[in-house]
């Protein structure tokens, strides 16, 4: 995947925590997983959206960082957001 495809939301250089907040609090909008927080999503459907393209705009974007944060083991960040 090219650098111009991959837009987090979450990046070092612009990090704010009101994305991460956010990012908590989205919703799958369709799918077999519409109305899930994007953050309880499986793992195996977040790989499967990255193997298949996420969808464009801030949704894709976020579902990159739920990506990152998830393949890479990092998922307890979540857990002081979840309500």
């Amino acid at each position: 995947m090219s650098p111009e495809h991959f837009e987090p939301i979450i990046c070092p250089e612009t990090f704010d925590p009101n994305d991460l907040i956010e990012l908590a609090s989205m919703r799958m909008p369709f799918g077999k997983y519409a109305g899930r927080l994007l953050i309880d999503l499986p793992e195996p459907y977040v790989v499967w959206m990255a193997g298949n393209g996420f969808p464009k705009g801030k949704l894709g974007g976020m579902l990159r960082t739920v990506h990152e944060i998830k393949v890479n083991g990092l998922e307890f960040l979540f857990d002081p957001l979840r309500k």
